[in-house]
């Protein structure tokens, strides 16, 4: 007595599964809104009244690489 073989095809991958887990489109999301606030950030958003334009910013530039 011969055993029985599967006759059954199986369908050819077509393609990528497209399906995505949970955390594919949340952590690109949560990483938008975080750089959203800290650009939006009310932190020193205001400017002064006797601001030294570019001389501040080289100053700025400057104190922070001699740290």
């Amino acid at each position: 007595m011969s055993a029985h073989t599967s006759t059954r095809v199986r369908p050819e991958a077509t393609g990528v599964d497209t399906r995505l887990p949970w955390w594919a489109l949340a952590l690109p999301a949560a990483a938008f809104v975080a750089l959203l606030m800290l650009m939006t950030g009310p932190g020193e958003a205001h400017a002064a009244a006797g601001d030294p334009g570019v001389g501040g910013f080289l100053e700025r530039i400057q104190q922070t690489l001699s740290l």
